[in-house]
């Protein structure tokens, strides 16, 4: 088989895999920038408990839909997500509990209830499509939907940037000097609630936050800067979906999971090889190296 064969032929010959690809990319220049800053955040469990958040709304537009219509189940899992979000918010708030704490029982009980709808009413495979997602499925108005949510996102960093930083860093500092810090915070947690929804149907439920923090991981072991991590994160989420897809075309495998395994592949890469892993450490530093 030629380079070609291998890598290009797919893409040209099959408008699925084209789609999926066009998909994937937007994917990672939305979700790789967002998961940088809830990694630096210290909230990447936090992530994983929103992702399965969307479920039950996800689930409800399924049923009203009464297909797996991205557009019905994306606006589904919109509510679901931002009701989850300002009801932990609103809890951490208001009780003894941290917004951790919140987000992990509210997220369980969004999970059973969504794989109970789908169970209700839907068969084993359409329990499978949300829970793990259908890149090669994707249409065109799912792509217009992901690659909106991608522009979306981009440009609400682009403007919220500075306060953001300040935010994760500071927070203290920005309540100093009057910021609207939980504004902002409300508006970075938007941004994550809209890129699941986005990533939900190509990597399902379960996955979908994988676009986000594999490449993030990646990111803080190669870069230094933040500018240059959420750079370096969208890169790698990028290649992954690449590099996954014609995996799992060739071999036969799932897409999804094929592209978050790449993406484990290229983390594990990190670990040993980036300027803060593993044999990096090992070696001798230069005398009077900081």
């Amino acid at each position: 088989m030629t380079l070609y064969g291998a890598v290009i032929e797919p893409f040209s010959q099959y408008g699925f895999m084209r789609r999926a690809l066009v998909a994937s990319i937007a994917l990672g220049l939305g979700s790789g920038p967002v998961g940088v800053l809830l990694m630096l955040r210290r909230m990447s469990l936090v992530g994983d408990a929103m992702s399965h958040a969307v479920l039950p709304g996800a689930a409800v537009g399924y049923l009203v839909a009464g297909s797996l219509s991205l557009l019905a189940m994306g606006v589904g899992g919109l509510v679901a997500g931002l009701s989850v979000t300002l009801l932990s918010g609103l809890v951490s708030r208001t009780t003894s509990l941290r917004e951790d704490a919140s987000f992990a029982s509210f997220y369980l009980t969004s999970l059973a209830l969504g794989v109970l709808i789908v169970s209700l009413r839907g068969s084993n495979i359409d329990l499978l499509h949300v829970l793990f997602g259908t890149i090669l499925a994707i249409d065109a108005t799912a792509l217009y939907l992901v690659g909106g949510i991608a522009s979306l996102t981009l440009a609400v960093l682009a403007l919220v940037y500075r306060p953001l930083v300040a935010e994760c860093f500071d927070p203290g500092f920005l309540r100093a000097v009057g910021g609207r810090g939980a504004l902002y915070h409300l508006v970075f947690l938007f941004l994550v609630v809209i890129n699941l929804v986005a990533g939900f149907q190509a990597l399902g439920t379960l996955m979908a936050v994988g676009m986000m923090m594999l490449p993030a991981s990646v990111a803080q072991l190669w870069a230094r800067t933040l500018p240059v991590m959420a750079l370096v994160a969208a890169l790698t989420a990028s290649v992954s979906g690449f590099v996954g897809l014609i995996a799992s075309f060739h071999l036969g495998f799932a897409s999804g999971p094929t592209i978050i395994l790449t993406g484990s592949v290229i983390y594990g890469g990190s670990l040993l090889l980036g300027p803060s892993g593993v044999i990096r450490r090992l070696l001798p530093r230069p005398r009077g190296a900081g």
